[in-house]
């Protein structure tokens, strides 16, 4: 530290600095009397000392002060005649005069020595002051990077996630399709089977065709499944209040779950209406209960909540596959195992369980995943080992009017007519025949058709056709573009759709199109009598209200 910088607390004491300098000049006096017998002449010399102590430790006031008092006493006590205020000669005024000169020019240099040094201490301040920002700036934006980094590695690992999913999707979802024409014509068969036995059978034979078929919807479930992760499974979206849902689900869970689970739902008021499949939110929300219940193999707590919340741009940006906006959350926390965070990153690729052999198939969060995925929403676990699982879903809001929605009841195999004319066209040989030989068992008039083309020159022979079913995945002509061409032809025709999984013919982001009819493969023999009889009884539209 320099002396200039360790008197600066004394140059800021005023009260201090005056008396130093009438000290200093004091002090002179002495010396000077002391030294009297060696010194001689030039007595102002003799207090320039004290004039530049006093400008050094005050500045320019105590420097002036100093000056002052030192030319009295040279007056006084060392100029001829003593005790004269002022010089009585040319000479001693010239002496005089060239002091104060000298005076005021060392006062001045060293004021501008400390003015130059309280510059340089604020400009040393606010440097000091600038790294120290630049530093703590540094820092944060480090920081900040490394914070978007870390969000861009996440984003990045979550597109390699969504491609991966969406790559085994496109296989299940084509192995799916191919197994549901095969188990049409099983299904279908048993049921013909079933329908034509007399009653006089070996029961034995009876219990193999129901074993057989039990077998054959427990596929069918499984190609659903399948279906539902690959997002190609047809959605009939509707306008749901999810609190009634889960109030309406809470007696069903109880019993699907046991005693040993205490279930409890936390409702939220004033909650947004979704859209979304009802049936299918039903049995995601079944699936994840099940799934906390076997986390919890001694029992435990099992909390269904809902909420609004909204997902903001951050939230998107770590997550590629999601849209900010207002969503309806439900929740389900369960006290069990918890999982860690591979099972986590794992948790909702096909056919990954951490059950034990012939306790779960792998497909139960899959099919949630692609359920929730096709309805436009998200979902995302929250897991800790030991502590328990939250599992969240989130549902679009849904901002319009609510539809009513007709729940039917049980209701017997309702019967066909001979009058009544259904073309079936279907390129699968087999499926065609099985669907056919199925209609005439419900008594209606069958024609077959392998393709579009076939099925328009059929059309032209028998324009009394009442209902079309056809597949919509076929060559040279898709079932979309067949109804095309039928309802601009032939108005008053009906058509009903079929499919293993849509290739957006009719369903447009996992949605059916207002007013298409849809049966998906496979189908009961059941299933099929009463979609039928539902179109047959449907008020024939024109071609000018489209499909």
């Amino acid at each position: 530290m320099d002396l200039l910088s360790a008197t600066d607390w004394l140059r800021h004491r005023p009260g201090y600095t005056y008396p130093l300098a009438v000290a200093f000049v004091g002090l002179t006096f002495i010396l000077r009397l002391a030294a009297s017998d060696y010194l001689s002449g030039f007595p102002f010399l003799s207090f320039v000392p004290a004039i530049l102590l006093a400008s050094f430790i005050g500045g320019a006031g105590p420097g002036i002060v100093a000056a002052m008092v030192a030319a009295f006493v040279v007056q006084q006590f060392f100029v001829e005649p003593h005790g004269a205020f002022w010089p009585v000669s040319v000479g001693q005024w010239v002496g005089l005069s060239t002091y104060l000169v000298n005076a005021a020019i060392i006062i001045g240099l060293m004021e501008m020595i400390i003015i130059a040094h309280g510059r340089q201490s604020r400009l040393r301040s606010e440097l000091n002051s600038f790294n120290s920002r630049l530093e703590e700036t540094v820092a944060e934006r480090t920081a900040a990077l490394r914070h978007e980094m870390e969000e861009n590695a996440a984003a990045q690992a979550q597109v390699r996630q969504l491609q991966k999913m969406e790559t085994i999707g496109q296989l299940t979802g084509g192995v799916a399709h191919d197994f549901n024409n095969m188990l049409a014509i099983i299904i279908g068969n048993l049921d013909l089977a079933q329908r034509r036995m007399t009653g006089h059978e070996d029961p034995r034979l009876l219990n193999s065709l129901q074993n057989a078929r039990d077998g054959a919807q427990r596929a069918a479930v499984l190609t659903a499944r399948l279906l539902a992760f690959s997002r190609q499974q047809p959605l009939a979206p509707e306008v749901i209040d999810v609190n009634k849902l889960v109030g309406g689900m809470s007696e069903l869970l109880r019993r699907t779950l046991g005693e040993h689970i205490r279930i409890e739902t936390v409702l939220a008021g004033g909650l947004w209406p979704s859209f979304a499949d009802l049936s299918q939110l039903e049995n995601a929300m079944l699936n994840l209960a099940v799934n906390a219940r076997d986390a919890m193999p001694s029992g435990g707590h099992l909390t269904i909540e809902t909420a609004n919340t909204e997902l903001d741009e951050r939230y998107s940006r770590m997550h590629s596959e999601v849209e900010a906006g207002q969503y309806v959350m439900i929740s389900i926390t369960d006290t069990g195992t918890g999982m860690s965070p591979d099972v986590i990153d794992r948790a909702f690729d096909p056919f990954y369980t951490t059950k034990g052999p012939g306790k779960g198939t792998g497909l139960g969060l899959s099919q949630v995943y692609g359920y929730i995925k096709q309805s436009g929403g998200h979902i995302k676990i929250y897991s800790e080992i030991d502590r328990g699982t939250t599992v969240k879903i989130y549902l679009p809001r849904h901002v319009g009017r609510a539809d009513a929605r007709l729940a039917a009841g049980a209701q017997p195999i309702p019967q066909g007519s001979v009058n009544d004319t259904i073309l079936v066209v279907e390129d699968d040989e087999h499926v065609r025949t099985m669907t056919a030989e199925s209609l005439h068992e419900l008594g209606y008039t069958v024609l077959q058709a392998a393709g579009g083309p076939d099925a328009l020159l059929l059309l032209e022979e028998n324009p009394d056709v009442d209902l079309i079913f056809t597949d919509i995945v076929m060559p040279q002509m898709s079932g979309r573009q067949l109804a095309d061409a039928v309802q601009e032809k032939w108005p008053t025709i009906r058509i009903l759709y079929t499919t293993g999984y849509t290739r957006n013919a009719i369903v447009h982001n996992g949605v059916l199109d207002h007013g298409v009819s849809l049966l998906a493969k496979p189908f009961s023999l059941e299933q099929l009598a009463h979609k039928i009889r539902e179109l047959l009884n449907m008020p024939v539209r024109t071609g000018d209200e489209g499909p």
